[in-house]
């Protein structure tokens, strides 16, 4: 039996046990019959959550990139490694073979060491979904330089802070972007946060789209004539098991985003692990992750995780409006795409449009679809299981963090039976436990409580970088020995888990704990709403009260808003009871988000309770417009 590929219930049950039971051996085993050592660990983990501190196969020696390219040129050479999709549906797509990745990567890792750049050093990346990006992330991990990258959509405010967090070197970005209609600046996005970085010495621009530009002399370089001039083969730099990998910073829910610091063989293992199992995939699959590399999905679950099993990973550089929204669906009958990984957010913006966009295209190659980010609501579960599945692809509702750095609980297809909203069983080797407020574990089902997992697992990040007592504080200090995931989770009568949201979105009204992803589930099954989110704000005799934000399907909704305001609550009052019925019900154009598609409940926290003193940098939102909007109709 391999504990590497698990295909059916009966076997992930075998082969969870045996993980949780002996752990060390379990991950032994792994990483020894599917990876490439240059030396083998002298011990396989020791932990202390109390410290925090936890290593994974100590001593190892390797180096990632051999294990995601190298080690796949004999057998799979000319096999599409990236499959590049251009934001303009006109231009030719890219496909970069095992060879050709291995050459590029080789040269930009030696462009990157004539620039001084040394193994230990910082290097910012702040590029489009363009191959450099993945070829600048694989030549920092070649020659063992920390790769940070930044979603290039973020402010220079917010690049800045980032860059001297971690004292980067140099920065890697481009002319500019193409995201649907628009041409973004990068360029000039990238001068004016280097006004405060005193850190960086060098720069590398891509050219992309042929911006005019300014370029600073003894800074600014073009990258290819560079790229033109290397070398194409570069020996690996020999890593330590330990040693960092790439930081990756997160929004905290106060204060300055949070570098966290995932290390090299771990996170190898682990994700290339939950990318076969999550996605079944086999050797002539087309998988595609609709994920920007500049959060951790495009990290784990674009670039490593598939790269180490060979496999072909789409890389988009576009939107799923543009030219249209039959987008996602053109790009998987042209591709023929297997596994297709995107966001709830994106399936419910296509969810809202007219269906002829997805029935003009042909989506019968998809084995398995995907869902990460935030947890699903039902209504979207099922228009993607009829619409897009057809109803014959099983749906991986995966629940994970850029903290975790890979997936931990999921259903694995062909073998969990899903539930709509249920990320359902944790992957082997995850041992969750929920909590009460006391801290004490729950041990019965059929019980909400906050999500804490027991047992460190491969990936896990190791500290948050420059500030191990914050990485204490936040992930350490709440559960003893228990990594506390700032989660609520519902675990059912057969042990299924289902996320129902942050910790900080459980809103006690009148002493009753609610979750506020049910009561947006009701809300949404409400056929003129498209979307929505709940808080809570203060009153006077409940403690708290409910305040939805809510979407409406027609921009032009002609219907009578104070009905609809009552058939929400009425829906509310059915599926959960009059309890959860909502105070205020302002209707929006949309709701403040980040990149990765995350409702920002603080920002709508703070609006609801009249607290708009400090809003925090709303730069880096997806549409800070929104909010100006939002705080003009609030309602009083």
């Amino acid at each position: 039996m391999s504990n590497y590929h698990i295909k059916h219930l009966e076997e992930y049950f075998q082969v969870y046990r045996k993980s949780v039971r002996d752990p060390e051996n379990y991950w032994e085993e792994i990483a020894e019959e599917h990876f490439l050592w240059h030396k083998r660990w002298d011990n396989v983990l020791s932990w202390d959550f109390e410290k925090p501190e936890v290593k994974w196969f100590e001593g190892a020696k390797l180096n990632i990139t051999e294990n995601c390219i190298d080690r796949h040129l004999r057998t799979r050479g000319n096999k599409t490694a990236i499959l590049f999709e251009p934001n303009d549906s006109s231009e030719k797509a890219q496909h970069i073979t095992y060879n050709a990745l291995h050459d590029k990567v080789c040269q930009f890792a030696n462009v990157l060491k004539q620039q001084g750049v040394k193994k230990g050093d910082r290097v910012c990346i702040y590029l489009p979904m363009i191959p450099e990006l993945s070829y600048a992330v694989l030549a920092c991990a070649r020659i063992g330089a920390i790769h940070s990258v930044v979603f290039a959509g973020f402010s220079a405010k917010a690049l800045a802070t980032r860059i001297n967090d971690s004292d980067c070197k140099l920065v890697i970005t481009s002319d500019g972007s193409y995201r649907g209609k628009k041409v973004l600046d990068l360029k000039s996005i990238v001068d004016e946060a280097l006004e405060t970085c005193e850190c960086v010495e060098n720069v590398l621009v891509v050219k992309r789209t042929r911006s005019k530009i300014s370029m600073k002399d003894d800074r600014d370089q073009w990258l290819a004539p560079l790229m033109d001039a290397a070398e194409k083969t570069c020996e690996p730099e020999i890593m330590d098991a330990e040693d960092p990998l790439f930081i990756l910073y997160t929004s905290g829910s106060t204060g300055t985003p949070k570098g966290m610091v995932h290390t090299t063989a771990g996170y190898m293992v682990y994700t290339a692990f939950t990318f076969k199992n999550v996605f079944q995939y086999t050797e002539d699959d087309i998988y595609w992750c609709t994920a920007d590399i500049g959060w951790i999905t495009g990290h784990s679950y674009i670039v490593y995780g598939p790269l180490a099993n060979g496999a072909t990973t789409v890389m988009f550089e576009g939107v799923p409006s543009y030219p249209d929204h039959g987008r996602f669906w053109e790009i998987v009958e042209k591709h023929k795409v297997t596994q297709f990984y995107t966001a709830p957010t994106a399936i419910r913006a296509l969810g809202k449009e007219k269906l002829d966009f997805v029935e003009k295209y042909d989506l019968s190659s998809l084995k398995v679809l995907g869902t990460v980010g935030e947890p699903i609501n039902e209504e979207a579960w099922h228009w993607y299981d009829e619409n897009i599945g057809k109803r014959k692809c099983p749906i991986v509702d995966t629940w994970w963090q850029t903290e975790t750095g890979g997936i931990l609980i999921s259903p694995i297809p062909y073998s969990t039976p899903a539930i709509p909203t249920f990320a359902t069983l944790p992957l082997p080797g995850i041992q969750p436990a929920l909590m009460d407020e006391e801290g004490k574990e729950i041990h019965e089902n059929q019980v909400d409580g906050r999500l804490c997992i027991k047992f460190p697992w491969p990936s896990i990040a190791r500290t948050i970088w420059g500030n191990h007592e914050r990485y204490k504080e936040t992930y350490f200090s709440a559960y003893k020995n228990m990594y506390f995931t700032g989660d609520g989770a519902l675990r059912d009568s057969v042990g299924y888990y289902r996320i129902t949201g942050r910790v900080d979105d459980v809103v006690i009204v009148s002493g009753h704990n609610l979750g506020t992803a049910p009561i947006e589930d009701a809300i949404n099954e409400h056929p003129a709403v498209a979307e929505s989110a709940i808080v809570g704000f203060p009153h006077d005799v409940k403690g708290n009260a409910l305040y939805g934000y809510v979407i409406l399907k027609e921009t032009g909704e002609t219907r009578d808003r104070d009905n609809v305001r009552k058939e929400i609550n009425q829906l509310i009052s059915e599926r959960i009871g009059p309890i959860a019925k909502l105070d205020k019900i302002q209707f929006t154009s949309g709701l403040p988000k980040t990149r990765s598609g995350k409702i920002m409940r603080r920002i709508l926290r703070k609006i609801a309770s009249g607290d708009t003193s400090n809003l925090g940098d709303t730069s880096t939102l997806l549409n800070p417009e929104i909010v100006d909007e939002i705080m003009e109709n609030v309602l009083k």
